[in-house]
Formats: C-alpha cells, sequence, structure tokens
C-alpha cells in the first residue's frame, strides 16, 4: 500500500450542515473574542472557535484570586466574566469580521431560562455566527450554568427556549460534574438540540498551606488542563453512542493525537481550551500537526474514524 503524504488527507468535518476545513476549534473562555489571536497568527486556519462566555447583561465576574495552579492542570473561577450581549454585538462582533471570515460559534450562558433564550434572540441575525453553543455547564457561577445542565428537565428546558427563538444549530454545552451525562445528553437531544458539547470543567479546589484557606476567592473552580483527558474522553464516548447528533469533545487536548482520540471516540470535531492559555499558538501548531499525523496513520479522510473506536454509528 502507498503511504500517504500530508497533502493527500482531507481533514474537513461537518458539524449540524456547516462544513469545516478541520476539526480544531479553541474552546470558549480561552480565545475571548477571536481578534486578540488575530495578532499572532491567521485564525482562518482554524476550523472555528468558540467565542468567550456571553450572558445578556455585562458580569465583572467572581472576586480575585481566581487562578490556582495544579499538577497537570489548573483551576480558574473567572465567572464569565464578559461585557454583555449587546456590547459583544455591537463591538466585539464588528471588530472579528474583519479578521475571520468563517461563521463562529456563539457560546452563550444565563442564570434564567428566559435570559438564555434572550441573549440568543439578540445574535440570531448575526450572519457571522453559524451556531449557538449554550453553555447549561459552568461551575463557577452560582444560581446559573451548571444549575441547569445537572438536571435532565432544566436542562431541557433551556435547550427548548433556544431552539424557539432561532433557526440556527444549537450545541448544549454539558457539565461533567454529573451521575449520568448521558441522560442529560439525551434530555437535550429530545428538545431540539443539533449537537452536544462536552466536558466542560471539572469541580476543583486547592488550599494555601501557609495561609490555611481556599487559593480561589470563590473556594472551588473549573479544574482544566491534560489531567483531564481520560475523562472527557470516557463521557465523550457514552454520550456519542447514546445520541444521534454530532458530538463536539473537549477536555485536556492539547496535541493532533489527542485531537484524533477523541475523534475516535466520537466526536465529529475537537474543541482546544486550557492549552491556549499555557501557549497562544497551540492550536495552530495543531492544525500544521494534524495532516502529518494522519497520514503517518494511514487515515486519508479523517472523517472515517469518527466513533471508530466505540463502532461507528
Amino acid at each position: 500500500m502507498e503511504k500517504l503524504t500530508a497533502n493527500q488527507v482531507n481533514t474537513s468535518v461537518d458539524i449540524c450542515g456547516i462544513t469545516l476545513d478541520n476539526p480544531v476549534i479553541p474552546a470558549s473562555g480561552t480565545f475571548g473574542y477571536g481578534y486578540e489571536f488575530a495578532e499572532l497568527y491567521d485564525i482562518n486556519l482554524l476550523g472555528t472557535f468558540s467565542f468567550k462566555g456571553t450572558t445578556l447583561e455585562p458580569r465583572f465576574g467572581n472576586p480575585t484570586p481566581r487562578i490556582a495552579e495544579c499538577t497537570a492542570g489548573m483551576i480558574n473561577s473567572v465567572g464569565l466574566q464578559n461585557p454583555g450581549a449587546e456590547a459583544v454585538k455591537n463591538e466585539e462582533l464588528p471588530k472579528l469580521r474583519k479578521v475571520f471570515h468563517k461563521p463562529v460559534m456563539a457560546n452563550i450562558s444565563g442564570f434564567s431560562v428566559e435570559e438564555y433564550a434572550k441573549t440568543a434572540e439578540k445574535f440570531d441575525d448575526e450572519q457571522q455566527i453559524g451556531w449557538f453553543e449554550v453553555n447549561i455547564s459552568c461551575p463557577n457561577v452560582h444560581g446559573g450554568g451548571m444549575s441547569f445542565g445537572t438536571d435532565p428537565k432544566a436542562a431541557a428546558a433551556v435547550i427548548d427556549a433556544v431552539r424557539r427563538v432561532t433557526t440556527k444549530p444549537v450545541l448544549a454545552k454539558l457539565s461533567p460534574n454529573v451521575t449520568d451525562v448521558t441522560e442529560i445528553a439525551r434530555a437535550c437531544e429530545a428538545a431540539g438540540a443539533d449537537g452536544i458539547s462536552l466536558i466542560n470543567t471539572l469541580l476543583g479546589m486547592r488550599v494555601d498551606l501557609r495561609r490555611r484557606k481556599p487559593v480561589v476567592a470563590n473556594i472551588m473552580g473549573g479544574f482544566s488542563g491534560p489531567a483531564i483527558l481520560p475523562v472527557a474522553l470516557r463521557m465523550v464516548y457514552q454520550t456519542a453512542k447514546a445520541v444521534r447528533v454530532p458530538v463536539v469533545g473537549m477536555g485536556g487536548v492539547s496535541t493532533a493525537d489527542d485531537v484524533l482520540e477523541m475523534m475516535m471516540c466520537g466526536a465529529t470535531a475537537v474543541e482546544v481550551g486550557a492549552a491556549n492559555l499555557i501557549d497562544p499558538f497551540a492550536c495552530l501548531n495543531i492544525v500544521r500537526a494534524l495532516p502529518e499525523k494522519m497520514a503517518e496513520l494511514g487515515i486519508k479522510d479523517i472523517k472515517e474514524i469518527i466513533g471508530i473506536a466505540a463502532g461507528a454509528k
């Protein structure tokens, strides 16, 4: 059999009817609103990206300190700091349009079902927004985010409300801080979700031995980084087998190998989170390495490996 070369492989994937040149997506909260990274490299080389978690009203976020270092990871408790939907629509997206010429993923969050719907509705006429990634899984916000994502009925109510106000594809972003993630995933699918993205961060904490107090002012925060990859792979595998809609996998991904492993577990595309905070070129490096790794492994079309470790759907 003739050995493949990098220029012979196909990295394109399809998420809810929209084609991506490759499956690499910087995750929400690690890539701002995109144009900041456009100063470093051409972000059009990415499949797409998920912009910073946005709420209807501006949020200052949680008190500091918000970050704690961990072995093979980090804890953050930023608390959805963002300028609010109106400012994102009028200020951030016009700046993005100048440097990014592909559909972008809009990550939205809220503190009530109505707020999620109003935020989605506000962005529905934005042509550049290709998908809504509905964050029902943020562990850093009291009374919002994860409180919706740990109960199937509450999760379904949010997805149903967003589904009613937009014709754009809706992805439900799920929390790993549950007993059975597939129960939540199936509830979201039944409520009209066009796709599932997971996992968000695990809930964790660190203690300052000298101060004898938690490092993070909010006590607990979202644990991310390479240490959570095995947990993410397991949950993506379970979810991909449980639903019929596409799955976007994330959690601890930092290399092209990780992307392929995630896709073999059932992910159609893969988000890269904490790695961007360590190296702003992380996603660019993965995009460049992916064809070489595919050629090395004899993968001509990346779509062929989606779910192969689970018995393709």
